[in-house]
């Protein structure tokens, strides 16, 4: 039976990958609007003779302004597909892999340090993946059920 100190570091992995998701989805980019707004800011503050500096700065804007529309135009196709979504057999053998992973990491020796942490993400897993899997296979029953009446 592994000790305390050695299943805390086999769980260190599968809480540094839990750590890494929370970070990634806290990384925000820059504040577009706020840079489109100092830049206006800018522009209103440039004198009058300086045509080029305020058409290249003009053009800046414009060039930002253009992509602040197709990153919401971008955001709402992918919205659109992740609302829309189904489910397929990718749920199904995302299911089967995650089962059969489990399976075999049964068998590893359960003396190591990582194995219960392990384990108990990969049940995690299988109970997630057979949640979707039966979701779609549901969906589908009733279409044809449906259309068959």
């Amino acid at each position: 039976m592994p000790s305390l100190l050695s299943m805390a570091l086999g769980a260190a992995p599968v809480f540094g990958g839990a750590l890494f998701a929370a970070a990634a989805g806290q990384l925000k980019g820059p504040d577009v609007r706020a840079l489109i707004k100092q830049d206006l800011d800018l522009l209103d503050r440039l004198p009058a003779e300086q045509t080029q500096r305020r058409a290249n700065l003009q053009r800046t804007i414009d060039d930002r302004i253009d992509d602040l529309v197709a990153a919401s135009d971008r955001t709402r196709a992918l919205r659109a597909a992740a609302l829309s979504y189904q489910g397929n057999w990718r749920d199904v053998v995302f299911f089967v892999s995650s089962v059969l992973f489990t399976y075999v990491w049964w068998h590893i020796n359960h003396d190591r340090g990582n194995w219960l942490p392990m384990f108990i993400v990969l049940i995690l897993a299988c109970l997630v993946s057979a949640a979707y899997a039966l979701r779609g296979a549901l969906r589908v029953v009733t279409h044809s059920w449906r259309r068959r009446r």
